[in-house]
């Protein structure tokens, strides 16, 4: 039962697999309800992909509403769109996540253009429904490297019917201009040009499903801020890309036999000509359902210029068929005098540098830890 209820909460909020008839129309929804926590020795800092993860009991990194249209404008030609409403930084804002138009070629092959989900992740294309993954909260190491969600273009996605499952081959090609980059505490607006992407997804029956990913693009970033240097206030940059090829690569593999379940993910991130490190980054998961709970511990790490560490302990449990009450505690570790996911502010990012280039100014970087604790409701209708 709970198998087949997840495959229908995956089929109704992500891409259709097939058009639909010819005027038919097809609505569903999904959301998270819910809150996290930030304890330990954190000193006041955030945490998280834009950092709403505070001392604070706050409902803005976890809750979001969205919701998904399809219309089948002919058998094989159709429409989708999907919105969703969450948190960026401080405030809600609405967002269109998909605008496409489809055509289902033949039986095996489908043709989008439109606005499309990235498919930089193994979760890429349910990316906001939490009611399709174990975790409240995906691990941080892994979804914060590459916050870019959507683009503008095509792809060609081509299903291979196999006696012991199915291979999914996926191409696409694009830009996404003027999103949001959070870095240092702030907003900054990045172009991505000449995106381009490939993976391929083996499902298998009985074995789970491997699922390999590349996707690269030309990067525009200027990130700077007005700090106190030992000369007076100065404008100080701290990252600058201007057609630097950014490129990342996944190796994902799921398996859930309805007792049993385990998500596994490592990735790498390059950004050629930036004088930094490449990133790379993994998670653990494995899970038991005893009848309606589900319990599951995750490992995750991170490594650029220091590692991040964490274990994440979690409780499911199925209230209806179509909502999942989730808690997790979270155990986050730095070394190195990494601040990983954490948040640092322009003016400590430029004491730790100068200190580190003079060994007398500015502050030593430090290492960060941390409790989080999230608790909240996943659903789908």
């Amino acid at each position: 039962m709970k198998l087949r209820t997840l495959a229908l909460a995956i089929t109704v909020v992500s891409a259709p697999a097939f058009a639909l008839e010819q005027g038919e129309t097809r609505f569903n929804g999904f959301g998270t309800a819910g809150v996290s926590h930030l304890g330990g020795e954190s000193d006041g800092h955030g945490y998280g992909i834009t950092g709403q993860t505070t001392d604070g009991w706050r409902g803005d990194q976890l809750s979001k509403l969205g919701g998904q249209f399809q219309y089948g404008v002919t058998d094989k030609v159709g429409v989708t769109v999907q919105a969703t409403a969450k948190a960026e930084q401080d405030e809600y804002k609405a967002n269109l996540e998909w605008l496409y138009a489809s055509w289902q070629a033949t039986d095996n092959l489908m043709l989008r253009v439109g606005r499309l989900r990235t498919p930089v992740y193994m979760y890429s294309e349910t990316l906001d429904v939490g009611f399709t993954y174990p975790w409240l909260r995906l691990p941080d190491e892994v979804y914060s490297q590459v916050q870019l969600s959507n683009y503008e273009g095509a792809d060609a996605v081509y299903t291979l019917p196999l006696s012991f499952g199915s291979m999914t081959f996926q191409a696409a090609g694009g830009q996404a201009k003027n999103r949001d980059y959070f870095s240092l505490d702030d907003q900054y607006d990045i172009d991505y040009s000449k995106i381009f992407a490939a993976n391929v997804s083996l499902a298998t029956n009985d074995y789970g499903t491997v699922r390999v990913g590349y996707v690269e693009s030309d990067l525009k970033i200027d990130v700077n801020d007005a700090v106190v240097t030992p000369f007076g206030r100065r404008n100080v940059t701290f990252n600058q890309l201007d057609g630097n090829k950014g490129k990342f690569t996944s190796v994902g593999y799921q398996y859930d036999n309805g007792t049993w379940l385990t998500s596994n993910e490592w990735t790498r991130r390059v950004i050629e000509g930036d004088q930094q490190t490449s990133v790379e980054a993994f998670y653990l998961m494995a899970g038991r359902r005893f009848g309606d709970f589900l319990a599951h511990v995750t490992y995750a790490q991170l490594d650029a210029e220091g590692r991040q560490s964490s274990w994440t302990y979690g409780l499911n449990y199925n209230l209806t068929p179509s909502v999942i009450l989730k808690g997790e505690y979270k155990r986050v570790n730095t070394s190195g005098g990494y601040s990983g996911t954490f948040v640092r502010t322009s003016q400590e990012a430029y004491n730790n540098a100068l200190n580190a280039q003079t060994g007398f100014f500015g502050s030593p970087a430090r290492n960060y830890d941390g409790d989080v604790i999230s608790v909240g409701l996943d659903f789908v209708f």
